[in-house]
């Protein structure tokens, strides 16, 4: 077997196990451990791999977040479900706080024109919400996130504090049973005082959002009321939500739980 072969071959099985040692590589293709080392040197030159004593495993791979102007131009059809489910929660002479995710935009777009108040840090939620006469649209100030349009920053968390709400949306990029995880921490400390300040937390995710972590943790299950998704997740995830005393709505309207 060629060498290129070989390569392929250790490839394959790293997608399948996410190890390889030196010692299979020569049970698996009869060769000796110089030759194994040396296919390894190759594919750790080709950043394939990330060596380790006495094998390899493959390298984490991080989804790019893009910027928010990109992710409006993506917004999928779950989301906007989503967001209509969220939207027909909020009721006249709410106090509500909207965050800065695309989930949550498609909210603000959904929402009626009613005498309600909306807290955010987002000058696109602001935007968005300009053009309804009755809404009362509070906007925090801070440093601008030129990149995803969010305000940020200790004047924004201080303001924070002046504001009690009834309810919370709040959008994140993974959910799972080690909590709310977010991309940035700048974005992840406002959050985290806006779930303090609120009476409900109501999540806003689609299904690729459930069982996944990212790199900033803002909150735990334990301080989510509600969550709203596209699709009934599977048992063990209903289950863990059930353990942490979240609700669960599904976004074509139906609840689920056990």
């Amino acid at each position: 077997m060629y060498q290129e072969e070989r390569l392929l071959s250790i490839l394959d099985f790293l997608q399948k196990n996410n190890r390889i040692s030196v010692e299979e590589i020569c049970t698996m293709f009869d060769v000796s451990r110089d030759t194994a080392r040396r296919d390894l040197v190759k594919l750790e030159e080709e950043n394939s791999i990330i060596r380790t004593r006495g094998g390899a495993i493959l390298p984490s791979i991080q989804e790019e977040i893009k910027n928010y102007s990109k992710r409006l131009e993506t917004v999928s059809q779950e989301k906007k479900i989503i967001g209509k489910k969220a939207a027909s929660l909020i009721y006249p002479n709410d106090n509500i706080i909207l965050d800065t995710s695309t989930t949550v935009q498609a909210c603000a777009e959904h929402l009626q024109n009613m005498e309600c108040t909306i807290i955010t840090n987002s000058i696109n939620q602001a935007e968005v919400l300009s053009n309804k006469s009755h809404i009362n649209i509070q906007l925090l100030g801070g440093t601008l996130h030129k990149e995803h349009r969010f305000l940020y920053g200790s004047s924004v968390v201080e303001k924070l504090s002046d504001y009690y709400v009834d309810k919370l949306f709040v959008g994140v990029i993974g959910i799972s049973e080690t909590g709310l995880t977010i991309a940035h921490e700048e974005d992840g400390v406002v959050k985290r005082k806006m779930v303090k300040q609120a009476k409900q937390v109501i999540v806003l995710a689609d299904h690729t959002k459930l069982g996944t972590n990212h790199f900033f943790k803002f909150a735990s299950l334990k301080d989510v009321d509600l969550l709203i998704t596209d699709k009934t997740p599977p048992k063990a995830f209903r289950e863990i939500l059930r353990k942490n005393n979240v609700e669960l709505l599904v976004a074509d309207g139906e609840t689920k739980g056990e």
